[in-house]
């Protein structure tokens, strides 16, 4: 078999399995696992895939930078936020993540509500700004521009007087064996410092970002509330989610 046509084959089953396990792989081929490794690194360095241990898992296009991303699966944002904004309650105090599917939470807000919403993302401050019934608190630190959010060790700490109620929180990639992971190692650490602030944490998972990973852990599965998802019940993902007890809430 060609390398190309290894790849295509490597490809085809992250698509299927969204996994790959590299010694399964060598010995059904034929070929060593160097060679699989060797595809694999190839692949990810063209962000086909994400590495981990052992083999990859399909590469989240939810890395891309924050204006490419705001075309990306916009129905389905729509539709995670929607679902979002219903588990905010008059009175309560709400922890919201930057982004583009926190941004269209902020569309998704029922006119007149009265909540307070704690963030680090300008863009959501500035979308908030319509609500005038909303209480916002801004945390600073900053400004990682891939998410246009503020992370670094003032945004931490400006976190740690924060007591909230839920914290609806984004992130890249939503995988059974890799858990909740993002793109940056700071942006990881600001979002497990916000989760800790609040009672429950539920996930703002857009189709794209289901079965996905990307290079840095955020938090495990089993540290959250629910993940909030238009994914079919069907997908293999969300039935290995649910099957290992993960709450899926519907969108």
């Amino acid at each position: 078999m060609l390398v190309a046509q290894r790849k295509d084959f490597l490809l085809a089953r992250l698509d299927r399995d969204r996994r790959v396990v590299a010694k399964d792989v060598a010995a059904e081929l034929g070929v060593s696992e160097d060679s699989v490794r060797r595809d694999l690194r190839e692949l990810a360095a063209a962000g086909l895939c994400q590495r981990v241990y052992g083999g990859a898992l399909p590469a989240s296009p939810a890395v891309a930078d924050y204006g490419t991303r705001r075309a990306v699966e916009v129905d389905s944002k729509q539709r995670v936020a929607a679902a979002a904004a219903a588990l905010i309650r008059p009175g309560s105090t709400v922890i919201l993540d930057g982004g583009t599917t926190a941004l269209a939470v902020t569309r998704a807000l029922p006119a007149g509500l009265e909540a307070t919403i704690v963030t680090h993302s300008p863009t959501v401050v500035a979308a908030l700004a319509g609500h005038p019934s909303v209480e916002v608190y801004v945390l600073g630190g900053r400004l990682f521009r891939h998410s246009m959010v503020a992370c670094g060790a003032a945004a931490v700490e400006a976190a740690q007087v924060v007591h909230a109620d839920v914290f609806l929180l984004g992130v890249t990639g939503v995988h059974p064996d890799a858990g909740l992971t993002t793109g940056d190692a700071d942006e990881a650490a600001m979002k497990r410092a916000l989760a800790q602030r609040a009672a429950d944490t539920y996930v703002l998972a857009s189709t794209e970002k289901i079965g996905a990973a990307s290079r840095f852990a955020v938090l495990p599965l089993s540290a959250v509330a629910g993940v909030i998802t238009d994914a079919s019940s069907q997908d293999e993902t969300v039935r290995r989610l649910s099957a290992d007890g993960v709450p899926v809430l519907p969108a």
